[in-house]
């Protein structure tokens, strides 16, 4: 169950210590599987970058071609300290994406090893900074975002799930999480059907899905209202990237503690593990690629709306 995974990876990272060495540890015992971090300083403090390697049966890392799913936590920094003590809210997004990697590690000791390779980045910085937003004050990183996708955006993926605590609006109200419609290089497509399903399937409730507008899928830094990060890896990338956002009923600041809830966030990895097992066999779409085509052709391309200024 997702539930184990995730109270282990939530009692290590809810520290005033943990850096990345500590998560890269975690995965030390587990044959097959590649951790390692790079530590960042930035203008506002440091960070560190962890990236986990889940190899699959077919995948490329063997040779193979089944697709590959890039998994990225996204965050600002899982404490703000020394102004708030203990794990902030903005922190879920961490704290799913390694819970994802370990429960995928955890099964290929049992036996269950997917078809196709899974790659999850996050960062980790106890004591990152914050600024201001509206409804609630956000948490800020330490690096800019650009460095941010240099970092958690890897070549090779052929789709990208990006969870992130997107809790701090009044546009989402839902306990759990919900999931966004497909953005591939500035397009904003249907939400996946295939998603939906699994979503449903995962969840045993009807699916929860959230709006996104065009300013959020443009980049950080060009003086517009963005809803938060949840998507700024498809500023980034020309794969497909669908949000997974971890939500409440109520407006909470990302820099709020005691406001991250063990059961979403094992939800949220029960849909991301389902979502990587179907995507390596081929049985789960992020998009319809002849729609997508349809659009290019009769509208042409949108890249111009990944860059700050068209």
């Amino acid at each position: 169950m997702s539930l184990q995974q995730t109270l282990q990876v939530f009692e290590l990272l809810d520290s005033a210590y943990v850096d990345g060495q500590q998560v890269v540890d975690l995965f030390a015992h587990y044959p097959g599987v590649t951790a390692s971090f790079k530590r960042v300083t930035g203008p506002k403090g440091r960070t560190d970058f962890v990236r986990i390697d889940i190899p699959g049966a077919q995948g490329k890392s063997k040779g193979g071609t089944a697709p590959t799913l890039g998994i990225v936590g996204r965050l600002g920094g899982i404490g703000a300290r020394p102004t708030r003590i203990g794990m902030v809210s903005d922190a879920d997004g961490a704290v799913a994406a390694v819970s994802s990697a370990l429960k995928l590690a955890q099964m290929q000791t049992k036996g269950d090893v997917l078809a196709g390779d899974v790659i999850i980045t996050t960062h980790i910085c106890p004591d990152a900074p914050t600024r201001p937003h509206e409804p609630v004050d956000f948490m800020d990183s330490p690096c800019d975002d650009i460095t941010m996708n240099d970092n958690e955006v890897i070549d090779g993926v052929d789709a990208i799930l990006s969870i992130d605590t997107t809790k701090g609006n009044r546009i989402l109200n839902h306990k759990g999480y919900a999931i966004s419609p497909t953005v591939k290089e500035g397009y904003i497509l249907r939400v996946s059907e295939d998603l939906l399903r699994i979503m449903e399937m995962t969840s045993g409730r009807p699916a929860v899905t959230f709006p996104i507008t065009t300013q959020d899928i443009t980049p950080y830094g060009n003086g517009v209202y963005h809803l938060n990060s949840i998507l700024q890896p498809s500023t980034a990338t020309d794969v497909p990237v669908v949000g997974v956002a971890i939500c409440a009923e109520s407006v909470v600041p990302g820099c709020g503690t005691g406001a991250s809830h063990e059961v979403d966030i094992a939800a949220t990895v029960k849909f991301a593990v389902e979502v990587a097992k179907e995507f390596g066999r081929e049985t789960c779409q992020f998009y319809d690629q002849q729609e997508y085509a349809l659009l290019h052709s009769l509208y042409g391309s949108l890249s111009h709306l990944r860059t700050r200024k068209a």
